[in-house]
């Protein structure tokens, strides 16, 4: 069995601010649509509060969500108690759907192309830090500016240092760049 690939996908301003008040500080045309592309069809893993913060699980992906409370249930998403622990399922569950070698097959969107297993870690400051030590790869939207965030995504630079892609944007009052790194 081989290993997945573990990314990270998140968007940060220039001070590496994630959230503020448990939210998003920026609603940028497209970056949503992006987010979309890159995670349908693979596992994404994310704590409470960002799934509270997204309000609902989100279609043709695995959700599964890290919480400390035994009790926590959400209908149609994989409720686990750690990082290690979602993991496990995401990988679980990334087989199941893709039966062992049969990897390069559509997905349910039927947009993208899959050739190796890919697990996705949504967020938050929290789940960001417990993960990046185990992170393959980082899909970043980097938003020009400081929004005066409360929650920041953790040092990241030093390690991450091969770019496969990097393209910048204006829209509207934003300019940002979307930025993948691997190590």
């Amino acid at each position: 069995m081989n290993k997945p690939i573990i990314s990270i996908i998140v968007a940060m301003d220039e001070a590496r601010g994630i959230g503020k008040n448990n939210a998003l500080m920026w609603k940028i045309p497209g970056e949503l649509a992006r987010f979309k592309e890159i995670t349908m069809g693979h596992p994404i893993i994310m704590g409470r509060k960002t799934f509270e913060s997204i309000g609902r699980v989100l279609p043709g992906r695995t959700n599964i969500i890290i919480t400390r409370d035994p009790e926590y249930k959400v209908d149609g998403a994989v409720v686990v108690n750690s990082l290690e622990e979602g993991l496990k399922k995401a990988q679980e569950e990334g087989l199941s759907r893709h039966s062992g070698e049969q990897r390069d097959t559509r997905i349910d969107s039927g947009q993208a192309r899959m050739t190796e297993l890919e697990i996705f870690i949504i967020g938050g400051g929290q789940i960001f830090e417990q993960a990046l030590p185990l992170t393959d790869r980082l899909y970043l939207t980097i938003v020009k500016g400081d929004f005066g965030a409360d929650v920041f995504f953790p040092e990241y630079e030093k390690v991450f240092t091969k770019q496969i892609e990097k393209e910048d944007r204006t829209v509207d009052k934003y300019e940002f760049s979307f930025v993948t790194l691997e190590r």
